[in-house]
């Protein structure tokens, strides 16, 4: 709701994009847009195209977003949290629509989110941040069956199972102002032994393959 102008009509606010980057003229620019609404599955889109954002439902809106960004045909797209205020049977539904749109058009999608359902559904490839660092690298498969960091751990241990508790991560995040020269999941940290709080951050390395952790001791425990 926050990134469509609800005093612009959606045809006004999808066409400005193909006029000032495309160059296209008034006409042109509609037709596009509208069928790009089209293909995300907004019924009748040459009607709703004339509608504000406000007389769309949520899910319509994030489709409206998902046609828009894809009117230039991009190379990249990054969704950030894409799904957030959306009901479960939406986001499936937005899901497919955008991987089939990026699998039709062959355009790289980062989807930058905290439900690893989303991530084990969709994601290729996992790249796992923590205080603004990337901690680990590597396939889905490699790291759900094989994780080398302890905040990857701790985030595949919180995902809920049927008759299991959850497992908390403890502990409080660091100050990114103040980020530590140690390691930053250094306080809530298992595995963390005397050296760790005299080593300066570890940078990624590989274990074998594309699967690479900045955690020196969890590469000693796994014998790699």
């Amino acid at each position: 709701m926050t990134s469509l102008n609800p005093a612009m009509t959606i045809a006004r606010q999808m066409s400005e994009v193909l006029t000032e980057h495309l160059g296209l003229g008034r006409k042109a620019a509609r037709e596009q847009s509208v069928d790009m609404l089209s293909q995300v599955g907004i019924p009748d889109p040459s009607k709703r195209a004339d509608d504000y954002p406000h007389q769309f439902s949520g899910g319509m809106r994030q489709r409206v977003m998902v046609a828009m960004s894809m009117l230039c045909n991009p190379k990249l797209i990054i969704a950030d949290e894409a799904t957030t205020a959306l009901d479960a049977t939406i986001q499936a539904q937005l899901l497919e629509l955008m991987y089939g749109i990026v699998s039709r058009y062959h355009t790289a999608l980062v989807m930058v989110t905290h439900n690893l359902g989303i991530v084990a559904r969709y994601a290729h490839r996992i790249n796992v941040m923590y205080a603004g660092r990337i901690v680990e690298s590597g396939t889905v498969k490699e790291i759900w069956a094989n994780p080398l960091h302890p905040y990857t751990e701790g985030l595949l241990s919180c995902v809920p199972k049927l008759g299991q508790r959850l497992v908390p991560i403890r502990g409080m995040p660091p100050s990114l102002i103040n980020r530590p020269d140690t390691c930053p999941f250094l306080a809530r940290c298992a595995y963390r032994r005397e050296s760790c709080f005299k080593e300066p951050v570890s940078d990624l390395t590989y274990a074998e393959g594309a699967h690479a952790t900045a955690c020196n001791v969890r590469l000693g425990v796994s014998g790699r």
